[in-house]
Order: structure tokens, then sequence, then C-alpha cells
């Protein structure tokens, strides 16, 4: 089958493609014939050293096969989820991270739900504990993760602030109920935050961009705010800590990340988006935003717009 690979060298990764076997599924696994799979910053833009991985973090498409145990799927199937390697004609899924495709979502659609919406759903709720009413900040909010976050907010019931360094970008989110646009690429913005929401400060703070805008992000803050760390795309993965702050405001600040949990950790967040997010999408309370669809031979194309921080919502590669 054609795959494409991540090949590290000086200049970063770059993507190759590559002949290689259709993979087999063991027990608990389902063979996906991949109909799309969507782009994720954090596998593109690692640092150089390592070895040549299978591109692609998660992707839809039809079932093809069961691994021995699987019975909450049947052959032909749409499905969607965690799918390492997805940039590929055929896939793995492990069957407790598969998800049904909602009848109204297309392929394309589909495969810019798991990876990012899990995320959300991790950082909002099982985490976050975000409510109705409550003031959430996004920085970075035109990224895929940060559409997704002010989609599921909105649609629970919450008002949303986002930054981004591109004015366009912000006005293309209006229609999603963006509350409140800050056109910054700095750490400027907690005075604004502070104002927009009467001097009270945000519920809670996604921060996607990184260590440069965290004490910003702290100072966003208001009584018992939470911090999600999700990204840092700026790079920079040290920041000062006001622990005067952070005692006074009785603030939580947590992770966002899969890198060490394991199947059943995954699995469980897998089931709490099912419940809770997943109905938004299937009634189409949420949609998917989808910057631009790429053809499978046009990957690094694709790659170059996310690198070049050019979009707004998901990329996704079609793949025939």
């Amino acid at each position: 089958m054609r795959a494409w690979y991540l090949v590290p060298g000086a200049a970063g990764l770059a993507a190759e493609p590559r002949e290689v076997p259709a993979p087999e599924p063991g027990p608990g696994q389902i063979l996906v014939r991949l109909h799309a799979a969507g782009l994720n910053r954090g596998e593109l833009t690692s640092a150089p050293g390592g070895k040549p991985k299978p591109g692609g973090m998660d992707g839809a498409g039809e079932v093809m096969k069961l691994g021995a145990g699987v019975t909450q799927f049947k052959v032909g199937d749409r499905v969607m989820g965690r799918c390492p390697g997805a940039f590929a004609e055929y896939g793995l899924l492990d069957a407790r991270e598969t998800l049904a495709v909602p009848q109204r979502l297309s392929w394309e659609e589909a495969a810019a739900v798991p990876i990012a919406f899990l995320v959300v759903y991790d950082m909002l709720l099982a985490q976050g504990r975000l409510k109705a009413g409550e003031w959430l900040l996004v920085t970075g909010v035109a990224s895929g993760v940060g559409v997704y976050a002010l989609q599921a907010a909105k649609a629970l019931g919450a008002r949303v602030i986002g930054t981004s360094g591109s004015a366009d970008k912000l006005a293309k989110l209006k229609p999603l109920g963006l509350d409140v646009a800050l056109a910054t690429r700095v750490a400027d913005f907690s005075d604004a935050v502070l104002k927009a929401t009467g001097g009270k400060g945000a519920d809670l703070c996604v921060n996607t961009v990184g260590g440069t805008v965290f004490a910003e992000c702290v100072r966003a803050l208001g009584f018992e705010g939470r911090l999600a760390i999700v990204g840092y795309v700026d790079g920079s993965l040290r920041s000062e800590i006001d622990l005067d702050a952070l005692h006074s405001k009785r603030l939580t600040i947590f992770g966002v990340s899969n890198k060490l949990r394991n199947a059943e950790q995954r699995g469980a967040t897998v089931r709490g988006f099912e419940a809770s997010l997943l109905p938004l999408l299937a009634d189409g309370r949420i949609r998917p935003l989808i910057d631009r669809v790429y053809g499978f031979d046009e990957l690094p194309a694709a790659k170059a717009r996310m690198e070049a921080n050019a979009h707004v919502g998901k990329i996704v590669l079609r793949i025939p």
C-alpha cells in the first residue's frame, strides 16, 4: 500500500512516500480502509533526530477486517479515531478508541474530528470543568484545537475570548460566536481580558501557544481559574510562575497530553467525548471547520501550510 513517512533531517521532518505492506489487525484492533486523515501540528513540528516514522495520527474510513474480540463494529461500518500511520491507504484502530462516524459528516469532516475534539473534551470538560456562563480564553484560537474549543464552548453556553496574530483569521471566527477577538501575537492581552469580563478574569484559559504567553495567561485568570497547557508552537518550554497569583487566586494548572497515557485511559476519554460532545456533531450543532483539503500526493504542500500558520481550522488529507 502507499503510505507517507516523516523522515528527520537537518531542516526538520520531511514527508517521504513509500510502498509498505498493508497491516493485519491483532486482538482488539480494526483494519480500516482510510478515506481521509487529519493533520496535527504536534507530529509535524517535532525536532530533528530519531528514526523515520509512519505519518498521521487520526483518520476516518471503512471497516475491512476485525481482530479477535472486536464485537461492537462490523465490516463496512464508517468509523473514525486515533490511527498511528493514518497517512496511508490502510490503518489500524484500537477498538477502545474507535467511534462511529455520524451520518451527516463527510469523510473529510470525520477525519478532522478525533484528535482535536478529544483534546477539547479533555481540556474543557474532563479537566477544565467549563460551565455555561463562564468565560473561556483561547490563545491561538484559529488553530484546529482553538477553533473546536470555541465551537464546543459556545455550544455549552460559555463566552469566548480568542487571541490571534491575524485580524483576518479572527474575523472568520466571528460567525462561530467568538465574543471578544484580540489581535495580538505577544503577551499583552490580560488587561483586555479583565476589561471584557468586568474585572473578573477568565474562568478557563487554553494556552495553545506556549511559554511566551504563560505568565500573561495566569494574569488573565480570575479566582479559581483553570489553565490548560495544550501546546507550544512558539517553541518556548519555560516561563516565570507567579506563585502569589497561583496561591491567592486558587488557580489550577494542568496539562493536556496523551503521551504517557495507556489505551484504557485514552479509551475513557473517547467514551466521555462520545457521551458529551459527539451528539453535538451528530445533530449539527457543531460542524467541523475545515481549512483546506489536499489530495494524497499533496501532503508536502499541506504540511507547509500548517507550518506557515496559514490555516484556520483543520487541514485534511484525502485518501483516494
